[in-house]
């Protein structure tokens, strides 16, 4: 007698299990194979995983659905099972079992499903509150019973820890190799590898001397920004290399330099000879999406210096570090110097609020010519609390003062620095010239090269021969183009110095406050000099000077004191000496009298403008000066309705008598108006002696006489003068 043993089939589970689980309710909904493989690559190239996934359509079948209710999900293929964030077919599968659409979920194993506790436990959840079932390959379970749950969990829990395993066996041996300098990685444009793969500068010479370009114009303007401005400018082009894959790859090409590419040199360590790696980390946030960020220097996996050949040494990548630093800083919180830029403040990032110890920003105010002057505010705690501003100065004289100072200091060592300013400005023209004529040369031997192909090939193969012919002559192009942006280069000025020029800055180096305040020496140079003395200068105003404490690089300081700008108002009042002379002078004058002899004297108001009658006159109304017919009121001169009334007569007659001489009076304005003494009689017979005597034959005695009374008494209308 034989004995056997009942053996389940693979793909197949024991009925018992299935008719114990299964229940019509599940029946009734549809069955969801998920299908994922976690790499394109493996797509490709494991499909008998593939195959096993798909084959779980028969489990089930065998379970009782048909085969057109079963549901295939295989929209994920070449995701990882890291996140539900990316994958779609993921998110519908989790979407349909919690609106109970879904009556059984299969997967090869947990792992295809979820490789992370969250998203695996969240589906156990769902699927165990609306009563779905979950088949891999081992077997089929319920989440709603205990031990099923159970049991799921610990394979989801192995499942993410697999994944662990699986990264640390992959990264340890890249660690390792790392840490010795000798994982091959990338390189950027200027480096290669050697056939023994060891790192080399690029053999190119124009790629060498575009990059060695960038270094030497970023020390020289300190600014990533300025390095860029001055390529545009010199019409320099900077070099790239097409990455792996694609039909250009590894191929060298040239374009603009942009700032982000810039920034892309100045940051890299490889150009400084230093080998790293794990400079970067990805972060996760709790959506699930991954974000790359630049960890600190002291969080590197490994930095090498010296490991290789560089453009520059470590020491200079840590001092443009430092650089770019400070100028990033200029837009943060403290608001350190930055780099100096166009605007007219000297102390732009260098002044420092004396109240409460924080930068200060350079603002500008227009005049009414047009002439920006700068003003120095420290009001970002104002901003943020709704205060006003700590203080605000005017920088004008304040700028003039500092630079004095540091021109003080240089002054000695002035034809020494310009000779080495000159020397450097030669070098660096002389720079631009060479890598512009490795473009050209780069260009004729593609043209040759080209040429050549196009010559060795059979004319009869017009196919072939067409093609070179037209890649001759695009390079024939580029050629012409090359040695036309040469030649435009040359023509617009970016040649090496002649011997005009550098004798012209030999003369201005005996005079470096000259050259310092000469109107081609751009505003940006000028603060580079301040900088290169001055380390902070810090502002005090009171309310008559304006107090500078300078503190050089070298640890001297030196305190400054300028008056206090005058206000708007204050710059254009008219001075107290003119408001004097105004005053005694109307004391005998009239307005029109006083405004000519102040025009005589050079005297003018706060706008410096000649005086007139109307603005003399609203000056003196607006400071309460006294006019010449105020005083002679207040000294008891009638005026004509007033001295009409006393003698009983028109104001016809008194005219008529101060014209002939009867009675006397003072002029008050320019029309003519007069004021009359009082105490005056009406003449003797003035109606027959009206009749009987012309007034030109009355004699002139010294009371009616117009020059005999020094007061000024009038008998006449002669004009001029106070009548």
């Amino acid at each position: 007698m034989t004995l056997t043993a009942d053996v389940p089939i693979e793909n197949e589970l024991p009925m018992t299990d299935s008719q114990s689980r299964v229940t019509a309710d599940h029946l009734r909904r549809d069955a969801y194979l998920y299908v994922r493989q976690s790499s394109l690559h493996q797509v490709a190239n494991n499909t008998e995983s593939s195959r096993r996934q798909y084959d779980l359509r028969g489990r089930a079948v065998a379970l009782g659905w048909p085969t057109e209710r079963v549901v295939v999900i295989d929209v994920d293929q070449g995701q990882s099972g890291s996140s539900a964030t990316d994958r779609e077919g993921f998110q519908r599968l989790v979407a349909d079992v919690s609106l109970q659409k879904a009556g059984i979920v299969l997967g090869l194993e947990c792992s295809r499903l979820a490789r992370n506790n969250a998203d695996w436990h969240r589906l156990l959840e769902l699927c165990a509150l609306s009563g779905t079932l979950i088949c891999d390959e081992d077997g089929l379970y319920d989440p709603g019973q205990i031990n099923d749950r159970l049991l799921l969990g610990l394979k989801g829990t192995i499942s993410e820890a697999e994944l662990h395993f699986i990264r640390a066996r992959l990264q340890g041996g890249l660690l390792a190799k790392a840490g010795r300098g000798e994982l091959a990685v990338r390189l950027p444009v200027g480096l290669v590898y050697d056939p023994v793969g060891n790192v080399v500068l690029d053999p190119d010479a124009g790629v060498r001397q575009a990059i060695g370009h960038l270094f030497e114009t970023f020390e020289a303007t300190g600014s990533a920004s300025a390095a860029v401005k001055a390529f545009a400018a010199e019409r320099l082009t900077f070099p790239g290399r097409h990455g792996p894959g694609g039909p250009h790859a590894g191929e060298l090409y040239w374009k603009p330099l942009r700032h982000d590419q810039a920034l892309f040199v100045l940051h890299n360590p490889r150009y400084a000879g230093a080998y790293f790696y794990g400079r970067r980390r990805q972060v996760t946030d709790i959506d699930g999406h991954s974000t790359t960020v630049n960890k600190p220097r002291e969080e590197w996996t490994v930095l090498i210096p010296d490991a290789h050949p560089g453009y520059i040494g470590f020491d200079q990548y840590e001092r443009n570090q430092a650089t770019l630093a400070a100028n990033a800083a200029f837009r943060g919180q403290e608001r350190r110097a930055g780099p100096a830029r166009e605007g007219p403040a000297l102390l732009q990032g260098l002044a420092i609020c004396g109240r409460c110890g924080k930068r200060m920003a350079a603002t500008y105010h227009a005049r009414r010519d047009g002439t920006l002057l700068p003003d120095y505010a420290c009001r970002r705690e104002g901003i943020a609390t709704g205060t006003p501003p700590c203080q605000t100065i005017c920088g004008a004289g304040i700028d003039k003062a500092v630079a004095a100072l540091v021109l003080e200091q240089l002054t000695p060592l002035a034809i020494e620095t310009a000779l080495q300013v000159s020397a450097e400005l030669a070098q660096r023209a002389v720079d631009a010239d060479r890598i512009r004529a490795t473009h050209v040369e780069r260009a004729r031997y593609a043209a040759d090269a080209a040429r050549r192909r196009y010559l060795a090939v059979d004319p009869a193969n017009r196919l072939v021969a067409d093609t070179l012919e037209a890649d001759w002559n695009h390079k024939l192009r580029e050629l012409s183009d090359a040695q036309d942006d040469y030649e435009r280069a040359t023509q617009a000025g970016n040649s090496p110095l002649t011997d005009d020029q550098q004798a012209r800055i030999r003369a201005l180096a005996s005079d470096l406050p000259a050259l310092f305040n000469d109107p081609a020496t751009p505003t940006r140079e000028r603060k580079r000099l301040i900088r290169l003395l001055a380390t902070d200068v810090t502002l005090i105003k009171t309310d008559d000077h304006i107090t500078a404490h300078v503190r050089l690089s070298g640890g001297a300081q030196h305190t400054l004191t300028v008056p206090r700008p005058l206000r708007a108002w204050e710059a254009h009042t008219t001075p107290a000496a003119t408001i004097a002379a105004i005053d005694e002078l109307l004391a005998e004058h009239t307005y029109d009298e006083t405004a000519a002899i102040l025009n005589e004297r050079g005297l003018t108001g706060g706008w410096g403008k000649p005086f007139t009658v109307p603005s003399l006159t609203q000056l003196c109304r607006n400071r309460n000066i006294p006019d010449l017919r105020q005083r002679l009121r207040g000294a008891g001169m009638l005026t004509l309705d007033e001295i009409a009334g006393e003698m009983g007569v028109t104001t016809a007659t008194i005219k008529r008598w101060q014209h002939r001489g009867h009675i006397t009076g003072r002029r008050i304005d320019a029309r003519r108006a007069h004021l009359y003494h009082p105490g005056q009689h009406r003449p003797p017979d003035g109606r027959r002696r009206d009749q009987l005597t012309p007034p030109e034959a009355v004699p002139a005695t010294r009371d009616d006489h117009p020059d005999a009374d020094r007061h000024g008494n009038t008998t006449t209308n002669s004009p001029g003068g106070a009548v």
